[in-house]
């Protein structure tokens, strides 16, 4: 019988080796295609690029177990003094805290910083060692003091393991476009088959929505990995930047950041840019790939920005343009992101996605767990209500319909 795995805790990514990490990442299901989330290289670059640190109010504290000297299990838990960049909102918690005169924060959270992507959060070579994670994060909570323990966009393994009465569940909703007829499952054979299939009005919406940027003398190019240049990048970076400013923000992700993925992960980034009428570049979305392979998987709709103002660029460049390129790719699945019930207009229907919550105040969990109910109920309700408002037509396309 093995003994017992030693708990050690990671207060710095460069603290673990990135090897270890992402074999342990690759023994998870789809852990070699979950997109450059949870690999050792997009969480280092977080940190060093000062995106997510002690001083942004994300304190590494990753929790991780060892058989002698090789990594059998780990989390990437963070002490946390605010709530922001989690799309899943507990500000309503805090705030009952603080109404009680309870701190809420530091909390604990298990996560990916500002990326509200589903995958593994519980890396473990075995469901034992899985098991012996959770156990070892709890305890560490106590230990710590926190009020509460969260792992966001969880994986179906982690859930069946962070189960009730110890920890309550959470769903909240996404909306992700795959790549497959309705009616006989067969993948579009290109843009226009796919819109075939949708409702006349959606058609005629997006056929109008193309228009306009097309009338406006709008183009677009694309580049993967290395075909992105570090001016590219630049100017990537230029567009977000800006797009953020003008709704008085500034963004999460530095620009560090983005040279770490251009030097470490760059085969799993694709980016869109559009040209004005002059050809001059004014506009760019990137997207990350769940692998590096010439047909990955899944891909994921994540920053945008743009230099100058067209009517429905934002749509052309973040859905359109991505979309296309998925069907001519053989990509299975596009992941839009958080929230946004407008997306369903580019046949990104709705998906749950869960989370775990361990809350250490007995009183506060049952109020949350009551809370809870009430939410999974109403989400339940609203996935019905959305799959009502399907934007597919309810007869089979023969044959694709003629631009509307």
């Amino acid at each position: 019988m093995s003994a017992e795995p030693t708990r050690r805790i990671i207060r710095h990514p460069a603290e673990v080796d990135a090897l270890a990490w992402d074999t342990l990442l690759a023994l998870q299901p789809d852990g070699t295609a979950c997109g450059p989330f949870m690999r050792h290289a997009n969480l280092l670059a977080l940190h060093t690029s000062g995106s997510a640190t002690p001083h942004t109010g994300w304190t590494p504290h990753w929790v991780t177990l060892w058989q002698g000297n090789t990594l059998c299990a780990a989390a990437p838990l963070y002490l946390k003094t605010h709530s922001y960049g989690e799309y899943v909102f507990d500000w309503a918690w805090a705030n009952a805290y603080h109404q009680h005169g309870l701190d809420y924060y530091p909390k604990g959270l298990i996560a990916v910083p500002f990326m509200p992507v589903p995958g593994p959060r519980l890396l473990a070579d075995s469901p034992q060692n899985r098991v012996a994670l959770v156990d070892a994060l709890m305890d560490e909570a106590r230990q710590l003091g926190l009020s509460s323990v969260h792992m966001l966009f969880a994986a179906e393994a982690d859930m069946a393991t962070a189960t009730p009465p110890s920890w309550l569940t959470r769903k909240t909703v996404q909306f992700h476009w795959l790549n497959a007829r309705p009616m006989d499952g067969f993948c579009y054979t290109n843009f226009d088959d796919f819109l075939s299939h949708l409702s006349q009005d959606k058609r005629k919406k997006i056929r109008q929505e193309q228009r306009k940027v097309r009338d406006a003398g709008v183009t677009f190019t694309w580049a993967r990995g290395a075909d992105i240049t570090p001016e590219d990048w630049d100017f990537f970076y230029r567009c977000h930047s800006q797009t953020y400013a003008e709704h008085g923000n500034a963004p999460y992700l530095s620009r560090a950041f983005f040279t770490a993925m251009e030097h470490h992960l760059a085969e799993q980034w694709l980016l869109f840019k559009a040209h004005n009428a002059a050809g001059q570049p004014m506009a760019c979305s990137l997207v990350a790939l769940s692998d590096n392979s010439p047909h990955p998987t899944a891909a994921y709709g994540r920053y945008w920005g743009a230099l100058e103002r067209v009517d429905c660029l934002h749509f052309d460049a973040c859905y359109h343009q991505p979309l296309a390129w998925c069907i001519a790719h053989g990509v299975q699945r596009f992941e839009g992101g958080a929230q946004g019930e407008h997306k369903m207009a580019r046949a990104l229907m709705p998906i749950a996605t869960h989370s775990a919550h361990w809350l250490a105040h007995p009183a506060f969990a049952d109020a949350v767990e009551r809370f809870l109910d009430r939410e999974g109920a109403g989400v339940e309700g609203y996935l019905t209500e959305l799959e009502g408002r399907s934007p597919f037509r309810r007869e089979p396309a023969s044959q694709p319909a003629q631009p509307s």
